[in-house]
């Protein structure tokens, strides 16, 4: 699956799946604007850390192709917009990332013209595109190896094709052990509030025709404890440079549970995923989000009006509770600090 994500030259335009009415429908979103595509990132249209970041590329693109070459600011009016862009989360790190790199690149050819400019962004864009694919099959393939015929692995949220350019991260793992013709089955827990487990995951997977059966988010402990989870494998939004790794809220509780019935705990990310200005976990930003993810379905509500909600969108999970990082660079294990400083920041 990698047609989630397209730019459309005809249109000039981004269009992205829009992951809020899957799998009921499929429509695309159109992204034309720097408001159309903070818009798409904040009301999730599209998420999952790393297409957050392809996304956030384009965007930059987009936000370009508003100005006008004439205008005496628009180096000024450019900068602003790409502010803009990059306070569109809090949590996932690769939206900052993938603005900072077209940042650098404009400041690196500070002279370039507007039109020049442009073009410019709109190929690196395409690159990240394409170099995401290529980063997840890469990690799938090292993370294969951790998967043995027969287990079935528990996964919470969506970091699969819908959650990237395509392939995925987690999902790439277990799409890895699948093309190396291990028999497995996938267990997508649901993931409240939003749901990314029982629409996208299980959607995805059996889109492709792999096993996967849905479970509610409070079935992990008893699932784990009748033996039914050999391996669990989830993404991140933000890993620390001590392997603290943010993920979706629950995620910690899944890894607690993990570690007392000694279910070895993957987190499956690119480097890109890493931000080593983060000494730990407790300094990564946690985004609250609507209450309305909470209080309703659809349009029906189903908590009593004016009883407040707590919607933290992401929890952090500690570094002891993980056994291995999985990146395109290979899988990190413990001491993280010092194996990630040298795997990822060397």
């Amino acid at each position: 699956m990698t047609d989630h994500i397209q730019f459309s030259v005809g249109d000039d335009a981004l269009l992205l799946l829009d992951q809020r009415i899957l799998p009921g429908r499929e429509e695309m979103f159109t992204v034309k604007t720097t408001k159309d595509c903070i818009y798409a990132l904040q009301t999730m249209v599209v998420r999952g850390a790393p297409a957050i970041g392809v996304t956030a590329a384009y965007g930059c693109y987009l936000a370009a192709r508003e100005l006008d070459p004439a205008d005496a600011q628009w180096k000024a009016r450019l900068e602003k917009l790409l502010h803009d862009l990059e306070e569109a989360r809090p949590t996932a790190v690769n939206l900052r990332w993938a603005v900072e790199i077209m940042r650098r690149a404009w400041q690196a050819d500070s002279d370039l013209s507007l039109p020049r400019l442009q073009a410019k962004w709109l190929e690196m864009a395409k690159d990240i595109h394409v170099q995401d694919i290529e980063i997840n099959k890469a990690i799938g393939r090292h993370g294969a190896d951790l998967i043995d015929d027969g287990d079935t692995v528990m996964t919470h949220c969506n970091a699969g094709a819908l959650a990237t350019a395509g392939y995925g991260t987690a999902l790439g793992v277990i799409r890895g052990a699948f093309e190396q013709g291990k028999k497995i089955s996938v267990i997508a827990n649901e993931t409240r509030p939003f749901l990314q487990g029982a629409r996208l995951t299980a959607y995805e997977l059996a889109k492709d025709g792999l096993p996967v059966k849905v479970a509610c988010d409070n079935a992990c402990a008893l699932l784990m404890q009748r033996g039914m989870v050999q391996k669990v494998v989830v993404g991140a939004d933000r890993i620390a440079a001590n392997g603290d790794a943010a993920n979706k809220i629950g995620t910690f509780g899944v890894a607690l549970l993990a570690k007392h019935f000694g279910v070895p705990f993957y987190v499956a990310a690119p480097a890109s995923t890493f931000d080593l200005n983060m000494a730990s976990g407790a300094q990564i930003p946690i985004e609250d989000r609507t209450p309305r993810e909470v209080t309703h379905i659809g349009e029906h509500q189903i908590t009593p009006k004016g009883v407040g909600v707590y919607n933290f969108a992401f929890d952090v999970t500690p570094s002891e509770l993980i056994a291995g990082i999985v990146t395109e660079r290979g899988v990190i294990r413990a001491p993280y600090r010092e194996n990630i400083a040298r795997i990822i920041g060397g």
